[in-house]
Formats: structure tokens, sequence, C-alpha cells
């Protein structure tokens, strides 16, 4: 006579690692507190927070994008390698490499370049204006911040990762594009500057008010690139 309840019988229990979060739903598997790494990269007029969870005595490792899991591998014994994924199109590294002290080392590269060279290249690419707008019909709608990125070689416009489809209006010197974030009124201006080094300069009005532009690396977070294990 058996004392296990029939769910519990030898031939009913799982063959299978218990290792694996696949029972797991995606939101219960992400913790803040077990990534050792983390990047801010643009790609394509999108930021992208790109995380790393090295287990060293676990065994597993995952890599999130924006809160999402996009590779995890467990059982890993080898603790130092790397591991390839692609956000939209680039192909994008990590890679684990073994510091003095018992300590890793973690490196991006993007599209074959280390992660501040790429986002170097990138700077020279975009344009990037940040604003802070506040509704005037209700008090209580809290400030709405904005992240306006102009792509120079193809002049598209995006506003926290989303692609705007406005007209460009031809005036005296260059053009006007208008657009309209809450109660706000943006106009990115294009005037040449004049001399073929400069080229076409690039202003943005918030209700007439210039907006100071930004640097793309202002917004990058840091890589924690050595971390105790």
């Amino acid at each position: 006579m058996s004392f296990l309840s029939p769910t519990l019988r030898l031939e009913n229990l799982s063959t299978q690692p218990i290792m694996t979060q696949d029972h797991v739903p995606e939101d219960q598997r992400y913790n803040k507190q077990n990534i050792v790494a983390q990047w801010c990269v643009p790609i394509n007029g999108k930021m992208y927070r790109i995380e790393l969870e090295h287990g060293t005595t676990s065994g597993r490792r995952m890599i999130w994008v924006n809160g999402r899991e996009v590779l995890r591998r467990d059982w890993m014994f080898k603790l130092v390698g790397e591991d390839t994924f692609h956000i939209d199109q680039s192909r994008c590294i990590i890679r684990v490499d073994p510091a003095p002290g018992f300590k890793y080392e973690y490196s991006l590269y993007i599209d074959g370049k280390s992660h501040e060279q790429y986002t170097e290249d990138v700077a020279r690419q975009y344009r990037l204006w940040l604003s802070t707008c506040h509704s005037s019909s209700t008090s209580d709608t809290p400030p709405q911040e904005y992240r306006i990125m102009l792509k120079l070689d193809t002049l598209s416009l995006y506003v926290n990762d989303d692609l705007r489809q406005e007209e460009s209006v031809f005036v005296h010197g260059g053009t006007d594009t208008k657009f309209m974030l809450q109660d706000t009124e943006f106009v990115l201006q294009a005037r040449s500057s004049g001399n073929k080094l400069d080229g076409i300069v690039h202003t943005l009005l918030a209700n007439g008010v210039p907006v100071p532009e930004a640097k793309i690396q202002e917004i990058m977070q840091e890589p924690v690139s050595i971390l105790q294990t």
C-alpha cells in the first residue's frame, strides 16, 4: 500500500530539471536585484535598456530588453563566454570575461562595435531634445517628459520611441515642422548655417521658446562593467 497521494507517486514525478523557470510567469522572473550589468542603447531612434542576469551559482544567464526576456540559458556550467541576440535587426553580443579577484567583466557590442563606440557614432547621426510638458486642462495631470530625436539622414522624427508622421512646410531659409504634445506646440526649424562644415542647423521651439539640445550620452546609463560575484 502506498502512502503517497496519486499525484506524488514515482511514476508521476517529473524527470525534467527543476532549475528551469518555464513555469514562472515572465513578470515574476524579472528581478532587479539579480541584474549584474545594464546598458542604455539608442537603436533606430528608440532607446533600449539591456540588462544581464548572470547566476554564478545557479548557472542561469538571462538577458532582458526593456523588461522583456529575450534570452535565457539554464545550467550554464561555463560562466564566461558570449551570447547573441537581436534588437530591431541590429546584432547584439554580451561578452562575459574573467576579471581579477574572482570577478567578471561584462561588455556589450552592437553591430560589431563596443557600446561606447556605437554610442559615439549614433550621437553624430541624431539630434536630441528633452522637454517637460504640463497640461492646462487639469491640475491633477502630472507633467509628461518627452524625448524628441531627429535622425539626420532620413529626417525621421521620434517622440518617446514613437515615429511621428509630420509634414514640413517650406519657409524663408529652410523648413518648419509643427506638432503638438499635450498643450504645447513644438516647431522643429531647419535652417542653413551658411557654411559647408555645419550644414543644416536644427532648432526646436516649445511655445516659441528654444529647447536646449541634449547629448545622447547624457541619457545613457553607465554600464556596471565589473561586479563582485
